[in-house]
């Protein structure tokens, strides 16, 4: 009797064991990256600081601001040397909004997509939720201009990821996904890059799903997260990996079901649902930023050093995807 309890007290333990190694995937590679070049820490903040300070609100009773905010970014993705286009449609008894879009490499052929939602959740500055993904995206613009691609690269500002439109047809991200469906476009793999300023070095900063996570990850809120779906590892493996390779900061990951509060809650879901391949990089949001969806999301409050490694991490993982 006392085999069989240890018998089966050792194929739990293998088995949690082997459940936390997938959903984390505890590999670590060291950095190579020349940090003489790459993203700048002060165009990031005043990105920021456009959307959050001048621009702000950005909710979707504020299409003004909304479209001040596409006319900014699509005027710094042109700077920027992407080929721009709008795509604009109308929300039933709400008005007409748009996602911005900026296209490196060929015109035609399989695309790597990076999307960042622009719009905020009620009237607040929404400096890490989501003015954070959008600079990320211009600074990665910045830096796709001079790195040469062989495939098609698109960088999607969004409209609508926040309530009452989120998880809906109006979402920005699901029309922009299902136009791609519709298509017949060839996704190798879409990130979205949702609230990734907000860091900590602070024991216990770090909030987690469920307490058998604190065996792999940390306390600390000093990381950078890579989220993907059950049946995705390898993808979320490879891109953890570039970014691990080009940048100091610590990148680490988790393959889970959708149940688990946040693994599914940005515009990646929305890639999900057209059968696209997807992830989520962020700074775990509410996990980590008690600021989330109040009035102190402000600019002041974001690691505008650490934001630019994760840029230069996603820069890699992008040009890695897309060869």
């Amino acid at each position: 009797m006392i085999r069989v309890v240890l018998a089966t007290l050792a194929l739990l333990v293998g088995t949690v064991a082997a459940a936390l190694v997938y959903v984390a995937q505890p590999l670590v590679w060291h950095a190579n990256a020349s940090p003489l070049d790459g993203p700048d820490p002060s165009r990031l903040e005043a990105d920021v600081k456009m959307l959050a300070e001048t621009l702000s609100p950005r909710h979707w009773k504020r299409q003004d601001n909304l479209d001040r905010v596409a006319g900014y970014v699509a005027a710094q993705l042109g700077q920027a040397g992407a080929r721009v286009s709008e795509q604009a449609y109308d929300v039933d008894g709400a008005g007409r909004y748009r996602n911005v879009i900026g296209s490196f490499g060929p015109a035609a052929g399989e695309r790597v997509v990076v999307g960042a939602h622009y719009d905020g959740a009620g009237a607040f500055p929404a400096a890490d939720d989501n003015a954070s993904g959008v600079a990320g995206l211009l600074e990665l613009a910045r830096l796709l201009a001079t790195s040469g691609t062989t495939a098609r690269i698109d960088l999607v500002a969004f409209t609508l990821e926040e309530p009452p439109y989120y998880a809906t047809e109006w979402m920005g991200s699901h029309v922009h996904a299902a136009a791609l469906r519709r298509e017949g476009a060839v996704v190798r793999a879409m990130i979205a890059l949702e609230m990734i300023g907000c860091f900590s070095d602070a024991l216990g900063s770090q909030r987690l799903p469920h307490p058998l996570l604190r065996l792999v990850y940390p306390s600390t809120g000093s990381f950078v997260a890579v989220v993907g779906r059950v049946g995705e590892a390898g993808l979320v493996r490879r891109i953890k990996r570039a970014m691990q390779e080009a940048s100091d900061l610590d990148v680490y990951s988790m393959n889970g079901p959708t149940w688990i509060a946040g693994i599914d809650l940005s515009d990646h879901r929305s890639y999900w649902a057209a059968g696209y391949p997807a992830v989520m990089v962020t700074d775990t949001a509410f996990y980590r930023n008690d600021r989330y969806h109040t009035a102190r999301d402000t600019p002041d409050t974001l690691d505008y050093g650490r934001m630019a490694e994760v840029v230069r991490g996603v820069h890699r993982a992008v040009l890695t995807l897309a060869r």
